[in-house]
């Protein structure tokens, strides 16, 4: 089967589709390079400490919370013109950090920029997706377009590893600026293609209406499931990689290597967990995430307890990217919002507010972590993680399979 044969056998016959999965893939090779450094960059460069590491991702976080708010400032856009505009914002948040100094309030700054435009796309290209999708092929659309994102992050991951390695032979020192802005350059210039490939995309339909704030008691497990599912996150989004670099001294080719693996996991993984959702339901796959999560949770707090410091090095390293392989099922609380939605802008709302509720209890994790780190140390850090798994799991066997589905059936 061609590659355009099986586009056909996932989406509606739709002009877009090309055009969107180049841009996803663009943004990926450009994330790629920028999350490849960013928390090296962090440590060594701006010499932010773990406490101030959740400092810093409180103000990062805080577009995800303010989404709802953002989004609907743009309720006269179409989804696309929404898409093309976070692509946009995305670009100037590395350009900043290419062209302007290294001081912590102009690097969080350019880093908010950043994360906007990477929160703004974040709904929007799920929803496009879904949207894409032939019934019943929703989890699949989210899993290849997921997989072609890893694709890009794995090129991305890989080529800061070489950078930083050749730089390393060259006798440029580990902590020199110069790789950072090499990085910075290219994501740059990735982002840039990626924002004028988005702006071809033709706009379709009429302009979708976002509520500020959109609840409806149907989704309230949703919500739920968002809050818990943005804590344990944000504990290993957060701090998972400064652990290895600040506890374990990690160096960027490092970080960059592991991540690769992680992506090259993701590319691998995303699409059968999208097939596995579609066949064994979201809620098993829910419930089997957070099972799982506890067990990886369990090793990356305590194992300097339990073994050597190069064998603890080693379990830490693979249950970081088991982290990662865990983290793709979180498409199933997408599917779940699509099964039980009536209309595509209500899936979005429902979607875009999950992701503020999400960010609400993130940005107080991120300031906590740092401080519960610093005071008594990463195993209790994680065994919080691990006790918000253990509620999540506990609350997705709740979920009951709605009798009808509207927005598919459409």
């Amino acid at each position: 089967m061609t590659i355009q044969e099986r586009l056909n056998t996932l989406y509606k016959s739709d002009s877009r589709r090309n055009k969107f999965l180049l841009v996803i893939l663009c943004s990926g090779l450009a994330y790629g390079f920028y999350r490849g450094v960013q928390d090296n960059y962090l440590a060594q460069i701006v010499q932010i400490s773990k406490f101030e590491r959740g400092i810093v991702e409180f103000f990062r976080e805080l577009p995800g919370l303010l989404l709802v708010f953002i989004l609907a400032a743009m309720y006269r856009f179409s989804e696309s013109k929404v898409f093309k505009i976070g692509t946009a914002i995305m670009l100037a948040g590395t350009l900043g950090l290419l062209l302007v100094g290294t001081s912590k309030v102009v690097v969080i700054l350019f880093m908010v920029v950043f994360s906007t435009g990477e929160h703004i796309t974040m709904p929007i290209k799920n929803s496009m997706s879904l949207d894409m999708a032939k019934p019943g092929k929703g989890g699949a659309s989210l899993g290849l377009m997921s997989s072609i994102s890893n694709g890009g992050n794995i090129i991305g991951f890989l080529a800061v590893t070489i950078i930083f390695a050749v730089l390393s032979h060259l006798g440029i020192p580990e902590n020199s600026i110069a790789g950072f802005k090499t990085v910075f350059f290219i994501a740059s210039f990735l982002l840039l293609g990626s924002t004028l490939i988005a702006l071809t995309i033709k706009d379709q339909g009429k302009p979708v209406k976002r509520s500020k704030i959109y609840f409806n008691k149907k989704f309230s497990k949703y919500y739920m499931l968002e809050i818990f599912y943005g804590a344990r996150k944000q504990v290993f989004l957060t701090f998972a990689p400064y652990v290895l670099i600040l506890f374990y001294g990690a160096d960027t080719s490092l970080v960059a290597f592991l991540l690769a693996i992680c992506a090259g996991f993701g590319m691998l993984f995303a699409p059968l967990i999208g097939k596995l959702i579609d066949h064994l339901g979201y809620k098993f796959i829910m419930v089997t995430d957070t099972l799982l999560l506890m067990v990886v949770c369990f090793f990356y707090g305590y194992a300097h307890r339990l073994f050597s410091p190069e064998v603890a090095f080693i379990v830490v390293c693979v249950n970081f990217v088991l982290d990662s392989i865990i983290s793709l099922a979180s498409m199933a609380s997408k599917v779940y919002v699509q099964d039980i939605a009536d209309t595509q802008e209500e899936m979005t709302s429902t979607i875009t507010t999950g992701i503020s509720v999400n960010h609400l209890i993130s940005v107080v994790v991120a300031l906590l972590g740092g401080y519960i780190w610093q005071q008594v140390g990463i195993e209790m850090l994680f065994t919080l993680s691990g006790i918000l798994g253990l509620i999540n799991t506990l609350f997705a066997l709740t979920i009951k399979k709605p009798k009808h589905n509207e927005l598919q059936a459409s």
